[in-house]
């Protein structure tokens, strides 16, 4: 790594030599300006407003303009001259916990690394003393022409420093948060937790810039001439209408996309008994209800379809018992008509009986 600057840590009495390396590095695309009518560069020239006349970087000075429009010129040597003393040392200020350090101060990141050999002991020093600590420290130095705050903190085996901006630097955030009377219902947290919970760790190291990409890919289909700018992406909706069932439906993506559930919603249903977010009553909003909603159509489908089942064949069983009831009561009938005609011949044998024992009688008289 190349140096962007020389000088050394000042740790109470203990001088420690070091040099500053950036600790990160960019990886956006830079583009040029061109004339699209032939390619050519547009370049930006300085020019002086009295005489419209392009100026070399040598004729040109840093100045200050006053409230009235006067224009102070300030030129290197008068910054130099300035009794600056962290203007090549980094001056620790103190220790606190890095908790105490406010994200919002973090500014640039670099890397210190010892200035030769003798500055080895004295670095490790300050190293392993910060490390056994758990502390951070809090420095000045200079760096560009103006005066930066610093903290320094171990990462691995090295000591890295992150700039921050002065606490008078970071805004107030009055008029940003939502007004006052918005309130969040526990059914809706119970949702943001299952959804954090679902989407897990982020893992840091696979993260990676997609547009970049793109950019890339598109620059070389150019380059190939090939035809770009066919498909057109899809915008995203600039609205949440239901927030609960935004949140269902975002545990569920969370929860296929991990491979986790079934995709019917049921899962997400099991979290809460979910209010309404339109206040009263509970409900089970959005597609979740969908998914809950085709388990539970099931089971009352075939519960319907054994109802018709059972009714069929209970009107059958009537119909058969009314049909066997009427067949009983024909037979009955029946046989109560054939009683009488079957009493009736043997009625006329008993009377031919009689007549022919009278003969009989008579005869033997």
């Amino acid at each position: 790594m190349r140096s962007i600057w020389n000088g050394s840590v000042s740790f109470g009495l203990v001088s420690i030599p070091v040099k500053l390396m950036n600790a990160t590095e960019s990886h956006a695309i830079s583009f040029r300006q061109i004339h699209v009518a032939d390619g050519g560069r547009i370049r930006y020239r300085k020019v002086c407003e009295l005489d419209e006349e392009e100026v070399p970087a040598s004729e040109t000075v840093k100045a200050y303009e006053d409230a009235d429009g006067t224009v102070i010129p300030v030129t290197d040597e008068d910054l130099a001259s300035l009794p600056l003393p962290t203007a090549k040392t980094i001056e620790i200020e103190g220790f606190v916990p890095a908790s105490a350090i406010d994200p919002l101060q973090l500014d640039s990141a670099y890397y210190l690394s010892a200035d030769g050999i003798p500055a080895a002991k004295p670095y490790a020093l300050l190293r392993e003393a910060l490390r056994r600590s758990g502390k951070v420290a809090v420095a000045k130095y200079a760096l560009r022409g103006r005066e930066r705050l610093g903290m320094l903190r171990v990462v691995d085996d090295v000591i890295a420093m992150h700039g921050l901006l002065w606490p008078d630097e970071i805004r107030a955030p009055e008029g940003v948060a939502p007004e006052s009377g918005v309130k969040v219902r526990d059914a809706e947290l119970d949702l943001a937790d299952a959804l954090m919970n679902t989407l897990g760790d982020a893992d840091m190291d696979s993260l990676h810039d997609d547009y970049r990409e793109a950019v890339e890919e598109l620059v070389a289909a150019k380059a190939a001439g090939e035809p770009v700018g066919e498909e057109e992406a899809e915008k995203p909706e600039g609205k949440v209408l239901d927030l609960m069932a935004a949140l269902e439906s975002s545990v569920r993506a969370a929860k296929e996309s991990h491979g986790e559930g079934d995709g019917h919603g049921g899962d997400v249903a099991d979290v809460h008994h979910i209010g309404s977010g339109r206040g009263g009553g509970t409900r089970k909003s959005g597609a979740s209800s969908k998914g809950a909603g085709a388990k539970r159509a099931a089971p009352k489908k075939e519960a319907a379809k054994k109802a018709a089942v059972k009714g069929a064949t209970a009107k059958e069983k009537q119909g058969a018992g009314a049909e066997k009831a009427t067949a009983k009561n024909t037979t009955a009938k029946k046989a109560a008509a054939k009683k009488p005609a079957a009493k009736k011949p043997a009625a006329k044998k008993t009377a031919a009986k009689k007549t022919a024992r009278g003969t009989r009688k008579r005869t033997s008289a």
